[in-house]
């Protein structure tokens, strides 16, 4: 398999996910879409991309209408341009060419109200949100912005609705596969927090050097739910859940096997519901040779935080 560089590994889609590729013998003009230079082969990677950022753009909006606490995009792929995907394409290249290409950081950083003012201005002094992939976590002023923050989410999303998945409300019951603990089939299809196996310990290492909690918030299409990551870690080690391999296939085609883990929204908290649902909006790109990708994208809505979210901001602000 080839190897996925950042760019084509921030779009990149599991394979389960790809639900829209044309299947026949005719033509499809867009299928080699030439994308400088890359190429994106259907709409499942614009959607996706699209998606991510709307899903972002949400938690960030939701912590913000607390009045107690605010967020800002702190990693790479949540402060990347989100005009074009061209744009975003250039983006990581720089962070390539800068050697920062492997470093792991979380999504949003979460702070108390009170800090706004000061956490606003600071980053905007550094260059504003997007510089800050580029700026090493040694740097006194950004070890003062880390250190403020109360919480740091790493951001996950799935196109369902939780609610009308079919195994939601199902409790977990005995499973053999699991020496007798707790679980459902292999093939229940239920809301579920997903962290990558890569990812794992490098953001309990972020965690550990710059002493901030890291929590995992998954948005679906009406709710969001949360995990810290010392749970997931605990939840692995007790045998409670098994890893997955999926393929993931990038938009030049590249395919890659990576290990996952779903953790059953039993064992996370509700972050909160949708209050109102975004529109589905069709869009599209265009290449240099005038060549159209149509695709949908998620525009509005809102999430509101709900009792056990606004209990987990609590208790962070507390520590």
């Amino acid at each position: 398999m080839k190897p996925v560089d950042l760019f084509e590994a921030s779009l990149s889609v599991s394979a389960e996910d790809i639900e829209f590729t044309l299947r026949g013998q005719c033509e499809v003009p867009w299928a080699e879409f030439l994308l400088n230079p890359r190429r994106l082969r259907g709409s499942d990677f614009l959607m996706r991309w699209s998606q991510g950022l709307w899903s972002e753009e949400r938690l960030m909006e939701a912590v913000n209408a607390t009045g107690d606490y605010f967020a800002i995009p702190y990693g790479p792929s949540s402060v990347a341009p989100t005009g074009n995907v061209r744009e975003h394409e250039l983006y990581f290249e720089r962070l390539e060419h800068a050697g920062l290409g492997d470093v792991k950081r979380p999504d949003l950083l979460i702070f108390k109200s009170e800090d706004e003012a000061r956490i606003t201005e600071t980053v905007q002094d550094l260059g504003g949100s997007q510089e800050l992939p580029f700026i090493p976590e040694d740097d006194a002023t950004m070890e003062e912005i880390v250190r403020t923050a109360i919480l740091a989410l790493e951001c996950e999303n799935s196109l369902w609705r939780a609610s009308q998945m079919p195994h939601y409300g199902q409790d977990l019951r005995p499973m053999r596969r699991l020496s007798g603990k707790p679980g459902l089939p292999k093939n229940a299809v239920l809301p579920t927090v997903i962290i990558k196996e890569e990812d794992l310990q490098p953001l309990r290492d972020w965690q550990e050097q710059r002493r901030v909690e890291i929590h995992i918030w998954h948005a679906f299409y009406d709710m969001a739910f949360g995990l810290p990551l010392d749970r997931a870690f605990d939840l692995i080690h007790s045998g409670l859940i098994e890893p997955t391999v999926q393929t993931f296939q990038a938009p030049g085609g590249a395919t890659t096997r990576k290990t996952i883990y779903k953790f059953y929204y039993h064992y996370a908290y509700q972050v909160g519901e949708a209050t109102e649902e975004p529109e589905l909006v069709a869009d599209c790109i265009t290449d240099k040779n005038g060549h159209i990708l149509p695709y949908v994208r998620f525009e509005g809505g809102s999430l509101t935080i709900g009792d056990q979210g606004l209990r987990v901001l609590a208790e962070a602000n507390a520590n």
